[in-house]
């Protein structure tokens, strides 16, 4: 469930196709996104790390976003060419008022976005390529390949049987995710893949990347190029991207530590590719260090909410987790809270001051108590990150490891919290000693007492 609202979502025609676009930000540069195999614009705003990623580009340009024919929801008709796919990208820019733009292709969308380029340079500001693909098949002169033919068709095969059942691996797209990542992530990608495309269709979308090699176009690209490649990609090999370092007129390359093939899944990992790509459009970049700040963390999730979805259905429960979404907003406002961040029912905010986040706390189990909902809270004071809008550090994974131990309706807080509040009036009961998973030590927690 979103929980921020997206930017409006509309239409550019193309021929007769009708193409859902929307616009994030107001830069002095214009940067079109064209992005890798499946997309729709409602859901991929969902996932948190999409959100701050698009949000870190609108920062210093103004964002183009657009679902490819036949996906999300742009009309749902056959995939189309590459030539019929640059059409898509004029009609988008022209829609959105975009005479020249910088085209960033990720994955299967760099092989368009370099014909784009070499074919309308005058339209064409400067190009980006991230986790870049230039042919998919293995041959014998192109051993980087992703699949031979033969390994294809088997893909194929159990393609319909899985769909819409199993998401993007994060073994392969984004293998830095810890475990408690990839598991929200892949609940929400296997709304992507079920929303995005039939199997069908996918299987068309497939078929046609497969076969584009566009290895001959690679030379007659006249624009400034940077390309971006992690050196373990599990899904587009580091090779394809020194090929492209080796062969593009006017390139910026860049190889990058790490495996992880979808650059937005894990925030510090996106960060670096987003400070790589400011730099290179307006020659500075955020300062790498971040700030670092004392705060106290408050986590929370819904208790047993399979169990809520199940018995209300999606709509009624996607309108509660709204509904709960409001109430906690309403006392993060009034005791000076701020939000950080939403995942699935979990929500995650930062204070600076513990008493204050207890008093919120308590309020918030008042109001969502009405709601029929019940939660649990933990909350940890430590120091944290800060880089723009986001907030990292161990920190955080404390106060969520805190709230998975609590009950419902229970606030359950560290013992640095509890003396940081002596004098307050807050009472507490002693929980005892407990192991947090991935964390070193003992920690002692205690219980707010809360009368309700």
């Amino acid at each position: 469930m979103m929980s921020e609202a997206a930017d409006p979502i509309r239409y550019a025609r193309s021929g007769d196709v009708h193409l859902a676009y929307s616009v994030v930000g107001s830069g002095p540069v214009d940067l079109v996104l064209v992005e890798g195999y499946l997309t729709h614009l409602d859901i991929m705003w969902e996932n948190p790390g999409y959100r701050r990623w698009v949000r870190r580009l609108a920062s210093f340009s103004r964002v183009v976003r657009f679902d490819k024919r036949g996906m999300g929801l742009s009309d749902r008709v056959q995939v189309g060419t590459l030539e019929e796919r640059m059409d898509d990208v004029r009609a988008v820019m022209d829609a959105a008022g975009v005479q020249r733009a910088v085209l960033l292709g990720n994955s299967e969308g760099a092989p368009m976005s370099l014909l784009f380029a070499a074919t309308y340079p005058e339209r064409t500001v400067a190009l980006i390529l991230v986790g870049a693909e230039v042919r998919e098949q293995i041959s014998a002169d192109w051993p980087w390949g992703s699949w031979s033919r033969e390994q294809f068709e088997t893909s194929l095969a159990t393609l319909v049987d899985d769909w819409g059942t199993v998401g993007l691996p994060a073994e392969r797209y984004a293998p830095s995710l810890t475990a408690a990542d990839a598991a929200r992530d892949d609940a929400w990608s296997q709304r992507l893949v079920r929303e995005s495309a039939s199997p069908g269709e996918a299987i068309a979308f497939k078929r046609m990347g497969f076969d584009i090699d566009v290895r001959d176009v690679v030379s007659n690209v006249h624009v400034p190029t940077l390309v971006l490649h992690r050196s373990g990609d599990r899904v587009c090999h580091v090779e394809q991207g020194r090929f492209l370092a080796r062969s593009l007129p006017q390139v910026t390359y860049r190889e990058l530590p790490g495996d992880d093939h979808i650059p937005w899944m894990n925030p510090a990992r996106s960060e670096e590719i987003a400070a790589e790509i400011q730099e290179f459009l307006t020659g500075t970049r955020e300062p790498s260090e971040p700030d670092r700040m004392l705060a106290t963390v408050m986590f929370s999730d819904i208790v047993d909410s399979t169990v809520l979805l199940e018995e209300l259905g999606d709509a009624r429960f996607h309108e509660l987790l709204e509904r709960h979404y409001a109430a906690v907003r309403r006392q993060l406002r009034r005791f000076r809270g701020r939000e950080i961040d939403t995942a699935g029912d979990g929500y995650l905010a930062t204070f600076d001051g513990p008493a204050r986040a207890i008093r919120c706390a308590q309020a918030i189990v008042d109001q969502v108590s009405g709601l029929g909902v019940r939660i649990r809270l933990g909350l940890h004071i430590g120091e944290v990150d800060v880089v723009g809008e986001k907030v990292a550090g161990i920190a955080i994974h404390t106060a969520a490891r805190v709230a998975a131990l609590s009950g419902p309706g229970q606030i359950l807080v560290t013992s640095t919290v509890r003396d940081i509040v002596a004098g307050s009036g807050i009472m507490f009961h002693d929980r005892g000693n407990h192991t947090l998973k991935g964390i070193s030590g003992q920690w002692q927690l205690f219980a707010v007492e809360h009368a309700g």
